[in-house]
């Protein structure tokens, strides 16, 4: 059984819309999965967890949300533990074109980490194409 955790950050509720969908994705699959908001989150717990599935909407000009989350993320890829870990990413926007999610993937991917597929993203709530493709990437983190 994987052992799987979610961080995510959510202002509006789409976001942990699409959380949810990854945890009962990952469940499906019988993956044990626990939650953690940005704060809750470090360096440390990493390599407590087979794969890690973050979740963060797109905020200003199209940048990850600025108080919590960017910082952990940050904090992780300077302590060089993401390299080899198996991650998925998701989230939701309300303008433009995903430009902040290809950015994201890029400093995923400098990290060392291992993109398990393109980043999910939903514009404002998910609908059930965006749920599908939510519970398939818990699912596919489970694998």
């Amino acid at each position: 059984m994987s052992k799987i955790a979610i961080v995510f950050w959510s202002g509006t509720g789409n976001t942990e819309s699409m959380a949810n969908a990854v945890e009962a994705g990952a469940k499906e699959a019988g993956s044990e999965v626990v939650r953690f908001s940005p704060s809750e989150f470090s360096e440390g717990k990493v390599s407590e967890f087979d794969a890690i599935a973050f979740g963060c909407p797109a905020m200003g000009a199209e940048v990850l949300e600025e108080s919590e989350f960017d910082p952990m993320f940050t904090a992780l890829e300077q302590a060089s533990v993401l390299s080899g870990k198996k991650i998925g990413l998701f989230g939701s926007y309300g303008w433009g074109d995903g430009e902040w999610m290809r950015n994201w993937e890029e400093r995923a991917k400098q990290a060392g980490a291992n993109l398990i597929s393109e980043g999910v993203i939903c514009n404002e709530a998910p609908d059930a194409d965006a749920e599908a493709a939510c519970r398939k990437l818990g699912a596919d983190l489970s694998i």
